[in-house]
């Protein structure tokens, strides 16, 4: 089998290190189109051995991408595509159909209740999402809760299979070295109590929380954001007006794998951390939870669907913080006054490691080059929420 996989990007995001660790463990010959920004995930997928092609696309209204694009797919001789993110699931699906190519899979990524990639959900972003989405054969929900706002949106059950993000527990065990070495090289106090928040420095994941609770806590405590994004500079204002900006570290956007990058990479931040906290009041499964608790760490957060859908004994260390600064200050001093506990990985991280994930993928592959099912579509909207 021959698959493309087409994504919107390559930065340092979610979904795009995702999809560098799935093609890893997929036993299938793959290559990668981004759209734009062949960015770091580029390099370490041409690193991994895989062929990365940029569209260069210019814009979401760049519409010579998709003659360009569907020439590639044709050209390639695909018999599987396979899109990531809202602009490369919209214009990989229709290339792929312009291609001949019917066997055609998106991963829904990021779908929240309110927003899709930071985008607001308008009724505009749903009826084009809505209309490439029947052009493909399914549509993978990275979670069970992210299923069924799929189905709150109008997409049919029978179209939707969901395959949990995966993560590489190997790579996140604890090492008791990596995390000293880390610490130094940060300039990170060895008795230091670090609280560390993952993920895109942007205003819905709410880490000027976290710099607020950083106050209330005693002057041990250190807060290390890894991410990058538009929000930075508010941030560290944020931590000089509160007073605190010795006490913030930004680490920058961090991969899996340092392929040679200077930096310590994500596995080992992880390491150097106590606690993970996560204020982000919309998720779409919550990776940064997920890969906090292989590393063994505590976590403290507001919205995390890769647990929720979960039977609590599966993360007993993970608990959810209901309410602003005050209620992370007053969390996260909890987690400092209890002390360090084992650094092991719970049921919970164990349940979604990236092999698992692969081969439930490989399921949908194997549907989606099957016979054509016909999915009736519904005379009316009624009985579909709007976003």
């Amino acid at each position: 089998m021959r698959a493309l996989h087409i994504i919107t990007g390559l930065g340092v995001g979610g979904a795009e290190q995702q999809l560098r660790l799935l093609l890893r463990h997929l036993p299938v010959e793959c290559d990668v189109v981004t759209l734009t920004n062949p960015g770091p995930v580029a390099e370490g997928l041409a690193a991994d051995g895989v062929r990365v092609v940029h569209l260069g696309m210019t814009g979401n209204r760049d519409l010579g991408a998709l003659p360009r694009l569907a020439r590639f797919i044709r050209d390639g001789r695909y018999d599987l595509v396979h899109t990531h993110l809202y602009r490369a699931c919209l214009y990989g699906r229709i290339a792929a159909r312009l291609a001949g190519v019917r066997a055609v899979v998106a991963t829904e990524h990021s779908l929240g209740d309110s927003q899709m990639e930071g985008r607001p959900l308008s009724a505009g972003v749903r009826a084009l999402y809505l209309a490439g989405e029947r052009l493909g054969r399914s549509t993978v929900a990275v979670s069970p809760t992210v299923a069924e706002r799929l189905t709150r949106w109008g997409v049919p059950g029978p179209r939707i299979e969901v395959v949990p993000n995966g993560i590489d527990l190997e790579r996140f065990r604890f090492d008791p070295v990596r995390r000293e070495r880390t610490r130094a090289r940060l300039g990170l106090p060895e008795d230091a109590f670090v609280i560390g928040g993952i993920g895109r420095l942007h205003p819905g994941k709410r880490f000027d929380v976290l710099i607020r609770a950083l106050v209330e806590l005693p002057g041990d405590c250190r807060l290390v954001l890894v991410g990058g994004g538009g929000e930075e500079s508010a941030l560290r204002r944020a931590a000089g007006e509160a007073r605190v900006a010795d006490r913030v570290l930004f680490a920058g956007e961090r991969p899996y794998d340092c392929d040679g990058s200077r930096g310590p990479d994500l596995p080992a931040l992880a390491s150097a951390m106590d606690v993970l906290a996560s204020p982000s009041p919309e998720e779409a499964f919550g990776l940064a939870v997920v890969e906090a608790l292989a590393a063994g760490l505590p976590v403290r957060y507001a919205c995390c669907p890769a647990i929720d859908d979960l039977p609590p004994e599966a993360a007993p260390n993970a608990l959810r913080v209901q309410g602003g600064a005050a209620a992370y200050a007053r969390a996260l001093a909890g987690v400092r006054a209890a002390g360090p506990g084992p650094r092991t990985a719970p049921e919970a991280a164990r349940h979604y490691c990236i092999s698992r994930s692969a081969a439930r993928l490989m399921d949908v592959y194997t549907a989606a080059l099957g016979p054509v099912v016909t999915i009736p579509q519904p005379r009316s909207s009624e009985g579909v929420t709007s976003p």
